[in-house]
């Protein structure tokens, strides 16, 4: 059986629509969960850093306000109980978070106490003294025990304390007791919560867990999981010190997007290694994307529906000659010397293949004066480097590839020394020789993915690829086997050159704005390599 043209060329059509939506709907799918889980994956390691900070500042703050309330007169020379009760009471009105302060003697006896509460009692055998004795002591989360039936507890939930205690010593730097104090383990809700509050209505069903370094469990969590010890891939990352993000399967089989940090300490307080995970359902998260495919799916089946029948009415009066133009236009696409040809059936398609002819044949002129003006602007004519205009375009994309990568740029400004003397000497054709020369030697110092320019006479910058760590142990390397190469002779007609070369380096940063003022340090310690001596590297670095 024979279809009609028509017929053939609008189910063709509609099947290519099919098609090109099904391929969309894949490839926009792909991408769209790429930059929703790298825009989510990292809202939630932000998140978790920030609340890793908080907590880990919050303790610094508060070990910080006993540790000065144990150098006052009234304890480190004891002999006013009322004034100490006094500090000690205004302490946790202050601070309630403090629910209960005590100063012991050496014996562990409780010789003043918040709402004197413990006061007489020995607590001799409980680790905030056996430990703040011989130091300073920060206990992890646990439940309280002594305090449990001593303190108001309307909530009726089980009470938990971080410790914190310190030894006290008189004017002579003699022991004479231990300041100690319990942190109510409620502040961290209140963390938890500011953190959380300006999130909810981006992310839906987000999950916080701060979890324990000594056990891994779960210090704060969803009610019912408090308590629990808690596994993950995850949380096995912040414990190496990460604070990234992940795609974690979850002990449930169902998968979470994650973000996690891990809790290292501030400044002067060393931390207790809590780990901080805040997850989202991975279906929770891409629901937006799921949306999205079947709006695409759904659009490219009325998509072909239309084109379809478009196809159909307009086959019989365009598709031969337009089928003769697109084959011709293909051939020239691969490089072919042809022709569009013209067609006078038609007045709109004989205007539309003339048209095509002269845009052809002007884009072809176009193309290849253009191709080659780019090419001479960008490079130095004499070493055939690039100049300053190809290293601003390199810069633009060596910025943008450092800044996904979160490596840096090393930059190394280079000046001969000694290359005034072999021109004023030798010549200047000697010199352009060894420009030449230099400029191969410094190439075969890079890799392919920098580069090395020629901005002046005999002033040259190279752009390394460095890591975020070790970026300026990397640059020296390379400048010192740049000065080494430079420094081997050169053979020029019989005649051999000796030079140097000094080397300016400065390092730039994801965090700097621009490229410009790492270019000008490095010209500036360019400078003082210059003064120092020559034939040597100097680094100078932002303030």
């Amino acid at each position: 059986m024979s279809l009609s043209l028509r017929t053939v060329f609008s189910s063709a059509f509609a099947v290519m629509i099919i098609l090109l939506t099904a391929l969309l709907s894949i490839v926009i799918g792909r991408e769209s969960t790429k930059s929703v889980e790298v825009s989510i994956g990292t809202s939630l390691a932000e998140v978790a850093y920030q609340m890793s900070e908080n907590l880990d500042h919050f303790m610094w703050s508060r070990s910080g306000e006993v540790e000065v309330l144990s150098k006052l007169k009234a304890f480190q020379e004891p002999v006013n109980k009322e004034e100490i009760d006094g500090l000690l009471n205004e302490l946790k009105r202050s601070m309630p978070v403090f629910t209960w302060v005590g100063f012991l003697d050496t014996e562990g006896n409780v010789l003043s106490s918040t709402d004197n509460v413990l006061l007489g009692g020995n607590i001799s055998q409980r680790p905030v003294f056996q430990e703040g004795f011989k130091g300073p002591y920060i206990g992890d989360v646990h439940d309280a025990i002594l305090l449990a039936k001593l303190l108001p507890n309307p909530s009726g939930e089980a009470l938990q304390f971080v410790d914190y205690s310190l030894p006290i010593y008189d004017k002579q730097s003699r022991k004479i007791g231990v300041l100690a104090a319990h942190f109510s383990w409620e502040w961290s809700h209140q963390v938890e919560q500011s953190i959380l509050k300006p999130l909810q209505g981006r992310l839906k069903d987000v999950e916080v867990y701060v979890v324990s370094k000594k056990d891994d469990t779960i210090l704060l969590g969803p009610k019912g999981l408090v308590g629990h010890k808690m596994s993950s891939d995850a949380l096995q990352q912040a414990r190496n010190g990460e604070n990234s993000w992940m795609i974690d399967p979850g002990t449930d089989k169902k998968p979470y997007l994650t973000g996690f940090s891990y809790g290292d300490g501030y400044l002067n307080y060393p931390g207790l290694g809590w780990s901080v995970i805040i997850r989202q359902p991975a279906e929770v998260a891409f629901a937006s994307i799921y949306q999205l495919k079947k709006f695409i799916i759904i659009s490219g089946m009325a998509a072909a529906v239309v084109f379809g029948i478009i196809g159909w009415l307009l086959a019989g009066w365009i598709v031969r000659p337009l089928n003769k133009i697109a084959k011709t236009a293909d051939l020239i696409s691969i490089g072919a010397d042809v022709e569009i040809p013209t067609f006078n059936r038609f007045k709109d398609i004989a205007i539309l293949s003339g048209s095509l002819r002269n845009l052809v044949n002007n884009l072809t002129k176009t193309e290849t004066a253009l191709s080659y003006m780019s090419d001479m602007a960008r490079h130095d004519p004499l070493t055939g480097l690039p100049n300053r205009l190809a290293l601003d375009d390199f810069l633009v994309r060596a910025v943008s590839r450092a800044k996904h990568n979160k490596t840096t740029l090393s930059f190394l400004y280079l000046d001969l020394d000694g290359f005034k003397k072999v021109n004023d000497t030798m010549g200047h054709a000697i010199g352009d020789k060894l420009l030449r020369e230099v400029s191969l030697r410094l190439q075969d110092c890079t890799r392919d993915n920098e580069i090395v320019t020629r901005v002046g006479g005999d002033e040259f910058v190279i752009i390394l690829h460095t890591s975020a760590v070790k970026a300026m142990l990397e640059a020296e390397v390379v400048a010192k086997r740049i000065i080494n190469t430079i420094n081997e002779p050169f053979e020029f007609d019989g005649e051999t050159v000796n030079i140097g070369c000094s080397v300016g380096a400065a390092v730039w940063r994801p965090e700097y704005k621009d490229t410009s003022e790492t270019l000008r340090l490095a010209d500036e310690a360019l400078y003082i390599s210059k003064r120092s001596g020559k034939n040597r590297i100097t680094f100078e670095t932002a303030v």
